[in-house]
């Protein structure tokens, strides 16, 4: 904005421009636990690591996410927990397991991340309730319908909250390391955009650190809250700058949307480069939004002039088209003294659309990347009736709705008489609804059924239950054979050996509160 209607604002820009730097330099206040930022976080940015998204990764070790373990080398504790997550067992974990089969994408990447967008969604544990209405979840958590429950259910199974304790503290070297960086990018950013963080306005920026999510970064935002999760390798410096630019620019550019449609003819054109993302071909707010960060972003690195030319180049075949003539408006910004969100108006105004038509006349638009060939692409294979009737049946059980596990299991053997995983699944809804003997049957049937070998974890709490279940019927030596049996399963996980163990040197004694329920 370069007229009159500005000039008292000049009188006191000095002392603005001052204040912008020495708010940006100290913006980043850390809180332990992201329920704890909003009071003390003034400026409502802050670098912390999250219950929540730790919870959801500690379900997704459990469910056999295949995570970059080497991001952990400077987590001992994160990664003997990892280890023992992979091996846990219980009616939710093995849940989990079937929940994530079932909803497997792709790509990891792809599949990573709609579970952290789910976490960013949720609050605090150990209940993990959404934090808004479900109609307005964004479309990539409503297809992890279920998810939140087993996540809550796995939180008490694993106890979490205990392990969350012990883990934290490896945080936070990684936290520390994070805040000087976001410090330095709101400092450059502010200061050349000569912004000012008002914390009355209610937004906030959070940089959540978790180290399983390795290189795969995820942005999101949801109204006035910005987040972006990131690994403990690497740094993506650029990408939360860009990130942070968004949070910065987003209100500017929503502000002006009459204005910027005026300009929307130069949205025919951009629509024609093969490799402009989607989402910016029938969106031109979208659009001038993605370009003026990129222009921000140029400007801020002070290429040469060769290097300069490149990018700018690079943008136009692209399809960002807007990036050139904005990055032409930032040179005019700078040598101006308003700040961005009282220039922006003058810099739409600054976009001269026949001059551009004009220009990208002789602009070749780069060519579609080439498609993934055939072998590369991973199909998505939809489940068999029999696998979503054992989801089924593992998610009611994991929310110990018994009498529908068990009306789904046998609904199951009905068709496909002798399944091991429904045997199992019947076996431990018998057993949760007290009736011994009948998980007795099922136990040994699912031992000797063929399918069984492929279930270690399985086949060694069978044995383990059976010889429970002898010990309450003071069938000694039965039990000691059933608990043998259990340690002698290659592959047997740590919680059923110990399990195994204990019941071999002393027979087993139920809580009190099941002691009747033989």
């Amino acid at each position: 904005m370069k007229g009159p209607s500005i000039r008292k604002f000049l009188q006191f820009y000095p002392v603005l421009a001052l204040l912008a730097l020495l708010i940006s330099a100290g913006a980043v206040v850390r809180a332990t636990h992201a329920q704890q930022a909003g009071p003390v976080n003034y400026s409502g940015i802050s670098v912390e690591a999250s219950p929540q998204i730790f919870a959801t990764m500690c379900a997704l070790d459990a469910a056999g996410f295949e995570a970059d373990e080497s991001t952990l080398a400077d987590m001992p504790g994160r990664l003997a927990l990892r280890a023992d997550l992979l091996k846990a067992q219980g009616p939710t974990a093995e849940a989990l397991r079937q929940f994530y089969r079932d909803h497997a994408l792709s790509s990891p990447a792809e599949t990573l991340s709609h579970y952290i967008t789910l976490a960013l969604v949720v609050g605090p544990p150990p209940h993990f309730q959404f934090q808004s209405d479900r109609q307005a979840l964004p479309p990539d958590v409503a297809t992890l319908d279920g998810f939140q429950e087993l996540l809550a259910g796995f939180y008490r199974e694993a106890h979490l909250d205990l392990r969350w304790a012990k883990i934290e503290p490896e945080y936070e070297p990684a936290v520390q390391r994070y805040q000087a960086a976001v410090g330095r990018i709101i400092t450059s950013s502010n200061g050349y955009l000569r912004e000012i963080i008002k914390p009355s306005e209610g937004r906030t920026f959070t940089v959540y650190v978790e180290p399983l999510v390795g290189a795969r970064t995820n942005f999101r935002n949801y109204g006035d809250h910005y987040s972006i999760v990131v690994g403990t390798s690497g740094e993506p410096l650029d990408t939360i700058q860009h990130a942070y630019l968004h949070f910065m620019l987003d209100p500017l550019v929503l502000r002006q949307r009459r204005a910027i449609a005026t300009k929307s003819a130069l949205l025919d054109i951009a629509a024609r480069a093969p490799q402009l993302p989607v989402e910016y071909r029938q969106d031109f707010v979208a659009l001038v939004d993605e370009c003026l960060i990129k222009a921000v972003e140029l400007r801020l690195r002070r290429l040469a002039p060769g290097q300069l030319e490149a990018a700018l180049r690079d943008a136009d075949e692209s399809g960002f088209v807007l990036v050139r003539p904005l990055a032409a408006e930032l040179r005019q910004f700078e040598k101006s003294e308003p700040a961005m969100s009282y220039y922006f108006p003058d810099l739409i105004v600054g976009l001269d659309v026949a001059a551009e038509r004009k220009r990208l006349q002789r602009v070749t638009f780069a060519a579609a990347a080439p498609a993934p060939s055939e072998q590369t692409v991973t199909e998505s294979v939809q489940p068999s009736e029999l696998d979503r009737l054992l989801a089924q049946g593992d998610r009611q059980l994991a929310l110990q709705d018994i009498p529908a596990a068990t009306a789904t299991f046998e609904q199951v053997l009905a068709k496909y008489p002798d399944d091991a995983r429904a045997l199992y699944g019947l076996a431990i809804a018998s057993v949760l609804s007290g009736k011994a003997e009948r998980a007795r049957e099922l136990f040994e049937k699912f031992v000797a059924a063929p399918g069984s070998a492929d279930s270690a974890p399985h086949t060694a709490w069978a044995h383990v239950y059976l010889g429970r279940i002898h010990d309450l019927k003071r069938e000694r030596e039965l039990a000691v054979n059933e608990y043998r049996a259990a340690l002698a399963v290659e592959g047997v996980p740590e919680a059923a050996r110990a399990a195994a163990q204990r019941g071999a040197d002393a027979a087993y004694q139920p809580p009190d509160s099941a002691r009747g329920n033989k």
